[in-house]
């Protein structure tokens, strides 16, 4: 069986016609399948026109969180509920082309492979300052954090196996493409030309994608902290530097000048002090927000068969019940 997930935020304009589509291609291929929906949030009529797909549709399933918990949150969730013995993860604006699960499905089952990860190939559609700032990303995660995920997309196919290491992890700030790279097994890139928006606009800004990519960094790689102390030692050096330089002037009977030079060599200490204190805060607030433990998500509703649901809203409430009675 396959689990098809699609995370929606505001997707009310397309959503129905997404499921369809997922649902026609799905049709032609041999194996039994179930599509989870989950609403993050949304604030216009996409639960809504599920509710009402779902009268006609016995193979979709939906989940409805509390409020808007992002992306990586619904990914988490989806995974979580699904049953299958393999998911794709989709964008349900259709991005993603639904034609590339049968693709997928062949390499999962002939090339004995646990990861199918969907690579983006032509970026055309992304303005030119969001490609350079996408690639710049991604180069310095990779040297970073030593995973390569150049033009990584979350479109994957995952084995239940890896659905189950995922689903263990107990990150609270998850970044969905860096973990699927670091758990390992047997992976394989499948490239896609990514096509136009169903409906809308797409939900991302920069200061998202500013976050994202902070949270992701920080989640993967202690190297930063280590270029700080460099920084460190480097400063170091140079006012040591400096103040012999400064010592022999004096000693030598002659008056000391540099006024200009000691403020911007004061300035440039200070900023260095100020970009190290940055980078010691954001450390220290990714590990602020994991010892909260707060769960992951809240779900508010769910749209499932009547013998599945009692089921999954205990599987969804149990981790937090547990993380409320922690002291």
């Amino acid at each position: 069986m396959l689990s098809v997930v699609l995370p929606a935020f505001n997707e009310e304009a397309g959503i129905v016609q997404a499921v369809r589509a997922i649902r026609a291609v799905l049709e032609t291929c041999d194996i039994g399948y179930e599509i989870l929906v989950v609403d993050d949030g949304s604030r216009d009529a996409t639960w809504r026109e599920l509710q009402r797909l779902a009268h006609s549709m016995r193979s979709l399933r939906a989940i409805r969180f509390s409020r808007n918990f992002g992306k990586e949150a619904a990914i988490r969730a989806g995974l979580e509920a699904a049953s299958g013995d393999a998911a794709i993860v989709l964008d349900a604006d259709l991005q993603h082309p639904p034609e590339l699960i049968a693709e997928m499905l062949r390499l999962w089952r002939t090339d004995d492979v646990d990861v199918v990860n969907g690579v983006k190939v032509d970026r055309r559609r992304e303005s030119g300052i969001d490609t350079v700032l996408t690639r710049g990303f991604y180069r310095l995660f990779s040297r970073l954090s030593g995973l390569a995920i150049d033009n990584g997309a979350d479109l994957k196919l995952l084995d239940r196996a890896v659905i189950d290491a995922y689903c263990r992890l107990p990150e609270r700030q998850p970044f969905f493409r860096g973990l699927v790279t670091w758990l390992g097994f047997r992976q394989v890139d499948l490239h896609f030309d990514v096509a136009p928006r169903l409906a809308g606009a797409s939900k991302w800004n920069g200061f998202s994608r500013l976050l994202l990519a902070l949270t992701s960094i920080v989640s993967f790689s202690t190297l930063p902290l280590h270029i700080i102390s460099l920084c460190g030692i480097g400063t170091s050096v140079f006012a040591l530097f400096l103040g012999l330089q400064t010592l022999w002037v004096w000693a030598g009977g002659s008056a000391v000048e540099g006024f200009t030079t000691m403020i911007l060599a004061l300035a440039f200490i200070g900023g260095i002090l100020m970009l190290g204190l940055g980078i010691i805060g954001q450390y220290l607030a990714q590990i602020y927000n994991e010892v909260k433990a707060r769960p992951l998500y809240l779900v508010r509703e769910v749209l499932d068969r009547p013998e599945r649901r009692l089921q999954h809203i205990h599987q969804t409430r149990q981790p937090i019940e547990a993380a409320c009675s922690e002291p």
